[in-house]
This record gives structure tokens, C-alpha cells and sequence, in this order.
């Protein structure tokens, strides 16, 4: 697996769960910088992460 670009990182046991990292990633994408959130199982956080192109 190559590696990527982390716009921003979540705990897992955040509160409020993966909405501040969903929040970041509308933020971004609204901005013109295209992001997702994903889960890193190994870390136990949401990443926000570039979207890849299709």
C-alpha cells in the first residue's frame, strides 16, 4: 500500500464519534480540495484523506 496524504486525524473515541472528521472533510471539499474519511483500523482514528480520482 502506498502512502497518503492525511489532511486530518480522529480518534476513534472521540465523543462525537467520526462527525468532526466528516465535518473537515465537507470543509475541505467545499473549499475545492476534494476529501473523504476513512477508518485506520491499526490506529483506531478517522483519517481525512484526499478522494482518489476514479
Amino acid at each position: 500500500m502506498s502512502a497518503r496524504e492525511i489532511f486530518d486525524r480522529v480518534p476513534a473515541s472521540h465523543p462525537r464519534g467520526s462527525w468532526p472528521a466528516e465535518e473537515r472533510a465537507a470543509e475541505l471539499t467545499a473549499a475545492g480540495t476534494p476529501a473523504t474519511v476513512v477508518m485506520d483500523l491499526d490506529a483506531d482514528a478517522f483519517l481525512v484523506v484526499p478522494e482518489r480520482a476514479s
